[in-house]
């Protein structure tokens, strides 16, 4: 371990050995002041996730947050008494959230394909005829059509889905890929139903593992179409039920924009460019290939990510060796600027347009999937990956 990430253990074990009102860099109380709510009670209600409170200021911007404790299960259960809960698609997202929502104890069925996300839904508990159905039979039973189908399939079977979409139904997405870029999709609503979006903001693995541990990812929520009066609140209802531990307000335009640049940036793409970038130097400077990956991915996420995460950039650069201090606060504003105009440019591909339509054909091209094996294997092939496999099993953890 590099005297960067000893060091801030070392100051992790002094805080937590400190008791937590004497702290200086509370997590909560840094990132998030919370209206109304003493800082002690504040921290302990967000370690349990019961919190109650509605208008949370975030760097100086008040924002209005729906949380788990709002809708217990016996209210969702009372909310949604009447609904049949259709979740289009068995993979990663539908299979989380559906997960979720059965055992919250909601009326909820499956719609796919047959073939392996059938066959999953099946191991995983699922009856063919019972609440196991093909995209349209499960269409027809349900009241809220959950479409969680990839985005290119979502616009491939919208003629098929949309007959299905009768007077006071509700259409939920957890993305507004297709209904923000219809002129690309074809999904344009009808205008006597409500709809709704619930983004949770990790993958579907993540959303089912955080509720299994009781703890539930944090989300976004919007309404697109409020035929009903009741849009939001179902929304809310509907995000809580799929696993959610709080929610916050946005549009379907924003959440779009905002969840396809993340991910081409610093979520993904970017991060795996730079990862590469910084192995690759120091590869070619002579260092192994286990010293190149331990700093610069290992390090990254076994250690300093996490702390990050738990308490902010700013914390870990006071708590990490002057040396390493002082280079980061010299060279982050190079890599900022070096950066900024590479995200400019991609948030302009976003909200033109031209990331959608290049999904939209890639994703729906015949030989899709061969394609996508290869991309996946130069990144799989690429040493500093391939390296990666076995530093991983000397962690203690993996060790039998």
């Amino acid at each position: 371990m590099s005297f960067i990430a000893r060091s801030a253990f070392r100051q992790a074990a002094r805080a937590a050995a400190v008791a937590a009102p004497a702290r200086s860099f509370s997590a909560l109380a840094r990132s998030a002041a919370i209206s109304h709510v003493p800082r002690a009670a504040a921290f302990k209600a967000a370690s349990s996730q019961t919190r109650t409170i509605k208008t949370i200021n975030f760097g100086g911007t008040e924002e209005t947050v729906y949380e788990r404790s709002d809708y217990p299960p016996a209210k969702l259960q009372e909310t949604f008494k009447n609904d049949t809960l259709a979740v289009l698609g068995y993979g990663p997202q539908g299979r989380g959230q559906a997960l979720n929502l059965r055992d919250n104890k909601l009326n909820v069925i499956i719609g796919c394909r047959k073939g392996a996300s059938w066959d999953k839904a099946v191991s995983e508990g699922w009856v063919p005829g019972k609440d196991l159905f093909e995209i349209n039979e499960a269409c027809d039973k349900g009241t809220v059509i959950m479409n969680l189908l990839s985005d290119a399939a979502q616009s491939k079977l919208w003629s098929e889905i949309k007959p299905y979409l009768t007077k006071g139904k509700t259409l939920y997405f957890s993305h507004g890929f297709s209904v923000v870029y219809a002129d690309d999709t074809g999904v344009i609503p009808p205008k006597d139903i409500d709809v709704v979006l619930v983004a949770p903001k990790g993958s579907g693995t993540t959303v089912r593992n955080l509720f299994l541990e009781g703890r539930g990812i944090n989300g976004s929520v919007a309404v697109y179409q409020d035929y009903s009066g009741k849009a939001m609140e179902r929304a809310v209802a509907l995000g809580v039920g799929v696993g959610t531990g709080y929610l916050y307000e946005t549009t379907f335009k924003k959440e779009v924009f905002s969840d396809l640049y993340g991910e081409r940036g610093v979520l993904m793409g970017a991060i795996q460019g730079l990862f590469v970038a910084q192995y690759e130097v120091l590869r070619a400077k002579g260092h192994s290939p286990s010293e190149a990956f331990n700093e610069t991915v290992e390090e990254a996420t076994q250690s300093l990510y996490p702390l990050i995460g738990a308490n902010g950039m700013d914390w870990m650069y006071a708590n990490c060796s002057t040396t390493a201090q002082r280079g980061a606060l010299d060279w982050w504003k190079k890599f900022h600027d070096a950066s900024r105009p590479v995200f400019e440019e991609l948030y302009a591909s976003v909200e033109d347009g031209t990331e959608t339509r290049r999904s939209l054909t890639k994703n729906s091209a015949s030989n899709y999937r061969s394609e996508l094996e290869k991309e996946l294997a130069e990144i799989a092939d690429h040493e500093m990956w391939r390296t990666g496999i076995a530093v991983r099993k000397l962690r203690p953890e993996n060790q039998k």
